[in-house]
Formats: structure tokens, C-alpha cells, sequence
């Protein structure tokens, strides 16, 4: 049995599988890997058919040409949401496949706040039980030694504890 621990953002997910402290003395390994390849994609780029823009004309008044104004219909962000929700249902689906094997016994969650809330919603609650730390830190694209001091100094600061649960 090993912690998992997951550090994510909108575009990745790379797992690293420890058994206990011993093993921040020496370099991580990464035991998976999940990418989103729409995730640096811009909104537009992500839906082709939603409205565009509408132009109003005013009623023509004595005197007066018809004004007009211009503008944009509501614009929500919501193909990027949802692109982030199906991507954090995958690393959901990944961690779920882990457990049921039986390689993961407890999950470190290592994600920016934003991102972190948006996973531990999409989690499955048979994987959210297992969560025993959360560290609101973007660590994604910083080398695995960051990792390893975060990690360190969260124990250290009595945190998180490593021991078998």
C-alpha cells in the first residue's frame, strides 16, 4: 500500500507513489501522467456556434438618425468549465482505478485553490475518503524538489503524517 499524490492543474496531473518519509530523502518518481490537451486552448476555440453579436437600432426621432448600439451576448465561460470538469473526472477515474487495484491507501492533494476545489467536487467520494492532506500550491510545472520541500516542511510542521494509517 502507498500515498498517491496528486499534483494537478487545469492542463495536468502527475501522480507520485510513496510508502513513507523515507522516500522525500531521495528524488520522486513519476508513476502517472494525465494531460488535457484542450486545456491551452482559448474559449472560442472550444465552441464554434455560440451567438455572436446583436445590434439594437433606437427608433428614429424627429430630427434624429436611428442609433445604434452594439453588443456582445452573455459570454460565460462555459466550455472551459466544462472541459475542466470532464478533465478532473479523469484523474477521478485514474485515482478510483488505484485504489480498486490496491496499490493507494491514502491521496495527497497538491493543486492551486482554484483548481483544488474544482477536484475535490469531481472526486468520487470512495476516492475522496482517502484524502488525508491538501496543499494549495500551483506545483505543476516546478522541478519534483519543490515537491519534496513542501511535502517536508508539511510534515515537519505536524500537517501531515506519513505513517501507516
Amino acid at each position: 500500500m502507498s500515498i498517491r499524490i496528486v499534483v494537478a492543474d487545469e492542463a495536468g496531473a502527475l501522480f507520485y507513489d510513496i510508502a513513507d518519509r523515507s522516500a522525500l530523502r531521495s528524488a520522486l518518481h513519476v508513476s502517472g501522467q494525465l494531460t488535457d490537451p484542450l486545456a491551452h486552448l482559448h474559449e472560442r476555440d472550444l465552441v464554434s456556434d455560440k451567438p455572436g453579436r446583436k445590434a439594437d437600432r433606437a427608433p428614429l426621432h424627429a430630427g434624429r438618425r436611428g442609433a445604434t448600439a452594439h453588443h456582445a451576448t452573455a459570454s460565460e465561460p462555459q466550455a472551459r468549465r466544462h472541459e475542466t470538469q470532464q478533465f478532473v473526472q479523469r484523474i477521478g477515474q485514474s485515482l478510483a482505478d488505484g485504489v480498486h487495484a490496491g496499490g493507494i491507501d491514502r491521496l495527497v492533494l497538491v493543486c492551486a485553490p482554484r483548481f483544488l476545489g474544482v477536484l475535490r467536487e469531481g472526486l468520487p467520494g470512495a476516492v475522496s475518503a482517502l484524502v488525508i492532506h491538501e496543499i494549495h500550491k500551483d506545483l505543476t510545472h516546478q522541478p519534483e524538489s519543490a515537491l519534496r520541500e513542501h511535502l517536508t516542511a508539511e510534515i515537519e510542521a505536524g500537517r501531515l503524517s506519513l505513517r501507516p494509517a
